[in-house]
């Protein structure tokens, strides 16, 4: 006779999380979302869905977020023969850093919050210290996270654009636009 389910108390919390992607090119080799899907699904995580190409899964799983980050990355790197950095948050830490933005709506400027581990955020804030900012170019740290404003079609020529792509920092952060970490928030109540 088979056992009867474990009671309600006993099962494991199930976590909806989001893995962030440093990037989406690794070793020159683009990382196509439905083989992230793939490999993510084979590394045993649930209800795997991505969001948008930029590197946002989005799943479940019972293990608590720095095995689930260890478990994917692990898998990713092998899968594409090249490490992989990525940040994992569960969803009240999506929400918080939605709920978090410290700059108004404008349709001139992107805002961009930045993934990291806990504490990176000021490492960060010091950087665009050092930085010479463009006419609108604003960051700051608010509840945790860091966040960049910066005129559209200014990102990449912006003062704090040069962080973006330092090698001694690149596998310390991830950003996303507001609009992307809205998706993902949205995704991941579903």
């Amino acid at each position: 006779m088979p056992e009867p389910p474990a009671p309600l108390d006993d099962r494991p919390a199930v976590t909806r999380y989001c893995a962030f992607l440093r990037g989406v090119n690794v070793n020159g080799r683009k990382m196509l979302m439905a083989d992230v899907r793939s490999v993510a699904e084979q590394a045993g995580l649930r209800d795997v869905t991505t969001v948008l190409a930029t590197g946002n899964v989005v799943f479940s799983a019972d293990e608590p977020a720095p095995a689930v980050a260890r478990q994917l990355g692990e898998a990713l790197s092998d899968h594409y023969d090249a490490p992989v950095f990525l940040f994992v948050k569960d969803a009240a830490q999506v929400d918080q850093i939605v709920d978090a933005v410290p700059f108004e709506a404008n349709p001139d400027l992107h805002v961009y919050a930045f993934v990291c581990d806990d504490g990176f955020a000021d490492t960060l804030a010091e950087e665009f210290a050092t930085v010479t900012p463009v006419a609108d170019e604003r960051a700051t740290v608010n509840q945790g996270c860091f966040f960049w404003q910066v005129p559209k079609g200014s990102t990449l020529d912006a003062g704090f654009s040069t962080t973006l792509g330092d090698r001694r920092l690149r596998d310390k952060f991830t950003s996303r636009n507001i609009s992307t970490m809205r998706k993902v928030q949205a995704a991941m109540s579903r």
